[in-house]
């Protein structure tokens, strides 16, 4: 009932997260109790290993507009300072175009954490494009010290290692 009544005037874009990203903002402005959303690509997307430059600059242009549309969303509700957002995928991309003008799935990949509370900049160190492990890049910082600082910083519950099994230091991201 929440999605469904929710009007907006941002736009979120067309395709990809937007709708799932509007949904997202109408439950946030529902003020329901939930901590935690989790929206996903359907299709697997970005799963492209044939002609990737145009469908990527597409599917990435749709994301950008997305996320755009989702902080804009929340500004304009007054929850900007209450949402942070974690962007990742499940597989990298080998650095090595392949003789489909596509790229195969690697190892290493980018993830992003923004919101009105993150302190922005550049965290870990790049990773090399020359330097690699069999082709693909090699991982600079463990996704796992990401989701605690996520959990830790973010949520406010310190146990990290009993979530993730394992002891990872957050990362400070937050102000």
């Amino acid at each position: 009932e929440a999605a469904s009544s929710y009007h907006t005037p941002v736009d979120y874009g067309i395709g990809g997260l937007s709708g799932s990203l509007r949904q997202t903002a109408a439950l946030i402005a529902a003020q329901l109790p939930t901590r935690l959303y989790y929206v996903s690509y359907s299709g697997n997307s970005f799963d492209t290993h044939v002609h990737q430059a145009d469908p990527h600059a597409r599917l990435l242009a749709y994301t950008a507009d997305a996320v755009h549309g989702f902080i804009e969303d929340m500004r304009r509700i007054g929850r900007a300072d209450d949402v942070a957002v974690m962007m990742f995928t499940e597989f990298g991309r080998r650095v090595e175009e392949n003789a489909s003008l596509g790229t195969d799935h690697g190892t290493a990949t980018p993830m992003f954490v923004f919101g009105a509370g993150v302190n922005g900049g550049m965290y870990g160190r790049h990773p090399s494009l020359t330097d690699l492990d069999d082709g693909n890049l090699k991982m600079t910082t463990d996704f796992r010290r990401v989701y605690a600082t996520m959990i830790d910083e973010w949520l406010g519950h310190a146990d990290t290692q009993a979530i993730l099994k394992g002891s990872f230091e957050p990362m400070g991201l937050f102000v």
